[in-house]
């Protein structure tokens, strides 16, 4: 069982172990990813980040890159629709971070992403995947011969099973990304149409990982959110490792069980207090890199996530959604923390 887990080789970068946190919009910030991190995250990928932004000089997208202070190594998610814009984008990103992995949004269903030429468009669109990811990996070899004291980092997609029913496009998108020189592919299995709704079709990630054929790795999402689940994926697709999402919102523990589940056959619950002052590390870590309005504000929906499961939580998350400062956190939940 123990050989579930294990090291992964992605082009130069080796990680320690193929537990990983997928870019969250909304959660996979600094300060979740440092948690994540600490409870065994093998690696981390940031909110995705948009190449658009970067080009025009946004300090507020240049914020999303930054390395968590748990990362030993992070990757940063860029997405655009445009080859030359997301070229632009690399030594931006390059220059102003130490991250060890550069990750192409091919994945993200939400229309207005979507209707610029980026996220899911890319998997139904194979031509223009191709020339994204030819792009950024001519682009990091550049910066890379430039600055000889930052190696070439390997440069990975993300993508999806399909645009919908009819239109399952998994494998052309995977040849495009192949051919472009991907370093991995992680594979959401539902189609854009489906966004985070219905089943994950775990076949189709078998189906690329007997693509592939060991050429790369790859990485399964979606429906991974316990111990349980995460050794199925691993033990059904052959997949090299799992990457959680929704799962870990609010749980960042979930690394740590999945971890001792696979290499031990069993794993311990946290406390429910654990898991409470799991949150009040993260607003903390969020109010020193944000200010307290706006890190109270954010937080609101990661506290809904953080009790979910409690006798009486939807009175609590009432109270939440209201919630503008520490002190009305700690109000809202100090009998859970004594």
């Amino acid at each position: 069982m123990s050989c579930l887990y294990h090291p992964v080789q992605i082009g130069s970068l080796r990680l320690e172990g193929n537990l990983f946190l997928a870019p969250i919009a909304g959660y996979s910030d600094r300060a979740f990813r440092s948690l994540c991190a600490e409870q065994g995250a093998s690696f981390c990928t940031t909110e995705m980040v948009s190449a658009e932004a970067l080009v025009r000089g946004s300090g507020k997208t240049a914020a999303l890159m930054e390395k968590s202070p748990a990362e030993k190594a992070y990757a940063v998610q860029i997405f655009g629709g445009n080859a030359d814009v997301m070229a632009q984008a690399v030594p931006i990103v390059l220059t102003r971070t130490s991250c060890d992995a550069l990750d192409i949004n091919g994945g993200c269903p939400v229309p207005k992403i979507v209707k610029s030429g980026a996220g899911s468009m890319l998997t139904r669109e194979p031509e223009r995947l191709y020339a994204i990811v030819s792009a950024v990996k001519g682009a990091v070899k550049a910066f890379a011969a430039a600055h000889p004291e930052r190696p070439e980092i390997p440069v990975t997609i993300k993508i999806r099973s399909g645009w919908d029913a009819q239109h399952i496009t998994w494998k052309e998108a995977a040849e495009a990304a192949l051919s472009a020189g991907a370093d991995a592919i992680t594979i959401h299995a539902r189609t854009r149409a489906q966004g985070y709704e219905g089943k994950a079709d775990w076949g189709i990630q078998r189906q690329l990982v007997e693509f592939v054929a060991g050429r790369i790795p790859v990485f399964g999402s979606g429906d991974a959110n316990s111990p349980e689940s995460a050794r199925r994926m691993l033990e059904e697709t052959g997949v090299d490792g799992v990457m959680f999402a929704r799962g870990a919102m609010g749980d960042p523990f979930l690394f740590r069980r999945v971890r001792q589940y696979l290499l031990e056959g069993h794993y311990d619950e946290e406390p429910l207090k654990d898991r409470l002052l799991a949150g009040f590390r993260e607003l903390e870590l969020n109010v020193a890199d944000k200010g307290e309005q706006t890190a109270c504000v954010q937080m609101r929906k990661k506290f809904c996530a953080y009790s979910s499961g409690i006798r009486g939580g939807a009175k609590l998350r009432a109270q939440v959604v209201s919630a503008s400062s520490v002190q009305d956190y700690r109000a809202i939940f100090n009998s859970y923390l004594v």
